[in-house]
């Protein structure tokens, strides 16, 4: 191939790169958000409290953002977490994960390290044993974005 062909395709796909970068349809919006709250709570509504959702509120590089999840409960047959979720408000996708838990995790706590698009609101959610769902919000500003793939 020669060379100016070989300049002229990867012009071409940086471009397209860019497009994709900026289309409204690589990154969720706050409505996604919120059709993925409903989505996992089945309507139920969301109380603020009894979940602690650990990040920092400056990130530097969005590529392994470190999330530490903790539900106050006793893991007991009357008192446990079934689920705990992760949702973003503008990554590609508003679900960032779903972790089941059961009596025998022991605790309610799990670390991770998510993929942040750009600055946005975390959500931590999780489900306990008697229906309720609980909730904590997170105003992340990330100064190196990360998910910008198509």
């Amino acid at each position: 191939m020669q060379r100016r062909a070989l300049l002229t395709r990867s012009a071409t796909l940086a471009a397209a790169g860019l497009q994709v970068l900026h289309s409204p349809l690589a990154r969720a919006t706050p409505a996604a958000l919120q059709a993925a709250l409903l989505a996992f709570t089945g309507g139920a509504p969301l109380r603020d409290g009894r979940v602690e959702l650990t990040i920092s509120p400056l990130v530097e590089n969005g590529n392994a953002v470190p999330v530490s999840l903790r539900v106050d409960s006793a893991m007991t047959a009357s008192d446990h977490v079934r689920r705990l979720a992760l949702f973003t408000e503008r990554n590609p996708q508003a679900e960032v994960a779903v972790f089941q838990l059961s009596l025998a995790s022991g605790r309610a706590q799990v670390d991770t390290r998510i993929r942040m698009a750009t600055s946005q609101a975390v959500v931590a959610v999780a489900e306990l044993q008697d229906g309720s769902f609980w909730q904590q919000r997170v105003e992340v500003l990330v100064t190196l974005a990360a998910c910008v793939e198509g």
